[in-house]
């Protein structure tokens, strides 16, 4: 037995480089048993800097769902070329949830908090059906955002349903019931329905007879809504999730502040944006189909949409669907919610200032304050490195001209020689 035992030790180990920590190395043996179970596998490289800053929540990623069906493990890639191969990998970190055949590349924000929740979530099947009562309760509390199919589990929008619930599945929750669970805690317009929670209310996919006689047109609208939906009324905006929000197609209204390195802004600042999302609560219902809000606690990125140095707290509408951008001409600090709700209404009826855009000159433009902001964060981070990579190349290129030029001077003096002689001849 013993014997045994041993030998499942070293067969273990040679699949897994086992650590101290609950994160599972693997090597090129992974590839044989890759489709058996679920893993959540982060593809790295010792000399990235980013990989290795992830470390430690990758760490309480795997502690936190070590009771679960997920293995938590990671790969070197500069050892293992066949695994990352194998993978595609292009870039570190790069994160990858396997589930037999089934392949998905995490893209959101690398916090615990938010890993945690996409493993959990792929590890359930895309509609989880809910039968007893109390359990949406549970969903309430513990989702912030999440979809539901109320009726019976068959027909054409059912079908639908389940086809988007497993596009989506990465970015949100998916559940089934029936009017028995649901009776108490919300108001069902019709037999069937889809609806979204969020925010402590309920908004429903308005389900039209065309629809449901055009199975394409039916799959593309039910697509758009959900797509659209999928976010709660204010989150965080950051450059993980920004290209998701824009696909949203709507005004993406953005409060633009400062968080420093504890994640804590200025009370200024917290005025504000407490002050905007009490315009969101109490319209939200009329705001939510065209705008979609949020908050940015890195200015840099606010200023590279707005291409210029926005003050904090600032306020900053991206029309998603142009490129082009609004800012209020009064100072946000001054607006009151009276004014802001003007301002966006004067936006939904087109009537506000536009900026920016997707022309060639707003395009040359962006590409000179990305190159000049870029400059100036090298310059200000470490100022002799800046120096030495831009210094060197011109101090080349001087010498280089100037032996042009000087060797130029040089034949002209060789050339008007013979001519000197003759005349002193």
């Amino acid at each position: 037995m013993k014997f045994i035992t041993g030998l499942y030790i070293i067969f273990f180990t040679r699949i897994f480089n086992v650590s101290s920590s609950r994160v599972l190395e693997l090597s090129d043996r992974f590839l044989e048993f890759s489709k058996d179970g679920m893993w959540f596998v982060k593809f790295y490289a010792p000399w990235c800097s980013h990989c290795r800053r992830m470390e430690p929540t990758w760490a309480h990623v795997a502690q936190a769902l070590y009771n679960t069906p997920v293995k938590v493990a990671k790969v070197d890639c500069t050892r293992f070329t066949a695994v990352a191969s194998h993978f595609h990998i292009r870039a570190y970190p790069t994160i990858l949830f396997l589930k037999g055949s089934f392949q998905h590349e995490y893209t959101g924000d690398r916090v615990k908090e938010d890993l945690i929740n996409y493993a959990m979530r792929m590890s359930q099947p895309a509609v989880q059906r809910i039968s007893r009562g109390n359990s949406i309760e549970y969903l309430k509390e513990s989702h912030p955002v999440f979809f539901g199919f109320i009726g019976k589990q068959e027909g054409l929008l059912w079908e639908m349903f389940t086809i988007h619930a497993e596009k989506y599945q990465p970015h949100s929750w998916f559940y089934a019931m029936t009017h028995e669970v649901i009776k108490h805690e919300i108001k069902v317009p019709n037999e069937t329905a889809i609806f979204v929670y969020k925010d402590n209310e309920a908004f429903f996919f308005e389900v039209k007879d065309e629809l449901l006689e055009d199975k394409n047109m039916l799959n593309n609208t039910l697509g758009k809504w959900i797509n659209s939906e999928r976010f709660g009324f204010f989150p965080k905006i950051t450059r993980a999730n920004i290209n998701s929000l824009i696909d949203t197609e709507k005004y993406i209204v953005i409060v633009v502040v400062a968080e420093n390195k504890l994640e804590e802004i200025s009370q200024t600042e917290r005025d504000f944006k407490d002050m905007v999302e009490g315009i969101i609560m109490k319209r939200k219902n009329e705001l939510h189909s065209h705008f979609q809000f949020g908050w940015m606690g890195s200015p840099e990125l606010a200023n590279s949409i707005a291409m210029s140095e926005l003050t904090v707290p600032h306020l900053l509408v991206l029309n998603s669907t142009t490129s082009h951008h609004h800012i209020p001409d009064d100072d946000p600090v001054l607006m009151t919610p009276e004014a802001i709700s003007l301002f966006l209404d004067q936006i939904h009826n087109q009537q506000a200032t536009v900026y920016g855009g997707n022309g060639w000159p707003v395009k040359l433009y962006r590409g000179f304050f990305e190159a000049r902001t870029t400059l100036a964060n090298m310059w200000h981070g470490n100022p002799v490195l800046t120096a030495l990579i831009f210094g060197l190349p011109l101090g080349f290129l001087s010498l280089i001209c100037y032996s042009v030029c000087c060797a130029d001077i040089l034949d002209a003096e060789d050339e008007d020689t013979p001519e000197l002689h003759e005349k002193r001849d």
